[in-house]
């Protein structure tokens, strides 16, 4: 559910509201049951709540948490714990193979912290929850894929991580993803990293030193991918039909393009993790949160690319 104060719930009750009583019983909502119903009243929608799987209400897993503020916009301790534990319920459903995925509403990162766990956001969380090597943030929209080398660092750290071995374990990473889903052969591009990949040295060597290594290795692998290309044309290349999917070396150059053409619709994934998770991609909105307004077409998409994903499902990957 997210965030109790955030606009989570009322995303999650309007877009399950638009489903068939039988596409609904495909899920479990695992949060607070006071926020659901106030958000069934704010958005003024026709949605049963239930603690079992009675026929055709929506089934809620409700955890409590002590100290809830009980309205939303509200920056809290309580709702950054509670957070947490609905994450680490849905970790273990998923780790006992009760559950097939995770669709995660939006959380608040100053809650999160503030209630004392210090992840970066939803990724980080998720991978030590299921002590994940490794794990990547894949944004995925209907003309626009972007894997990302790194996310919630510093640009110098980003630059600084921006290494063959991870660049490669990230085209790697984006390669299985689309063979999973039906492309055995995704067409990759690799993003540079300065402008114009460096112009031969000129604006750094980065792109020539670290990230052109990678794309050999992965091409030397069977992998069909090419760069780097100057990331002020990789993206709109890729959007035209050029690429199924972009390697971006940091976060705003792959999370910039996305909402700019895709802000209602783009997937936040999580690859790396041992259980699928997908999200949506936009945050809590603690400004229009228990006004009814917020958009649920976000959600939907998360729901529709997490069906995908489950339809494959053989466990978690341990």
């Amino acid at each position: 559910m997210g965030d109790p104060s955030g606009v989570g719930a009322e995303v999650t009750v309007r877009a399950m509201a638009a489903l068939s009583p039988e596409d609904r019983a495909r899920y479990a909502v695992i949060g607070d049951s006071d926020t659901l119903a106030r958000a069934i009243k704010v958005c003024d929608v026709d949605l049963p709540l239930s603690d079992t799987d009675k026929a055709g209400a929506l089934r809620v897993i409700d955890i409590p948490v002590e100290g809830l503020p009980g309205e939303f916009g509200v920056l809290s301790e309580a709702c950054g714990e509670a957070s947490f534990r609905y994450i680490d319920h849905a970790v273990k459903l998923c780790m006992a193979s009760e559950a097939k995925g995770i669709v995660t509403a939006p959380i608040n990162k100053a809650a999160l912290n503030a209630a004392g766990h210090h992840y970066d956001g939803h990724t980080g969380m998720l991978a030590h929850l299921t002590q994940a090597k490794s794990s990547f943030m894949l944004l995925a929209s209907p003309t626009l894929n972007v894997l990302h080398v790194s996310t919630h660092v510093s640009l110098r750290t980003a630059i600084e991580r921006a290494k063959p071995e991870r660049v490669l374990a990230t085209i790697r990473m984006g390669h299985a993803h689309f063979k999973r889903m039906g492309q055995d052969n995704g067409r990759i591009a690799v993003a540079g990293v300065n402008p114009h990949c460096g112009e031969g040295g000129l604006f750094g060597t980065e792109d020539d030193d670290y990230l052109q290594p990678a794309v050999e290795q992965a091409q030397a692998e069977g992998i069909n991918v090419v760069g780097p290309i100057p990331p002020d044309t990789c993206y709109v290349r890729a959007h035209n039909g050029a690429f199924d999917l972009v390697i971006a070396q940091y976060h705003d150059q792959g999370h910039i393009p996305i909402k700019l053409i895709a802000f209602d619709t783009a997937v936040n994934v999580s690859l790396g993790l041992p259980i699928d998770r997908c999200s949506v991609d936009h945050g809590t909105a603690f400004d229009i949160a228990g006004t009814g307004k917020a958009n649920h077409v976000n959600m939907i998409a998360a729901l529709d690319y997490a069906g995908k994903l489950a339809e494959g499902w053989t466990g978690p990957r341990l």
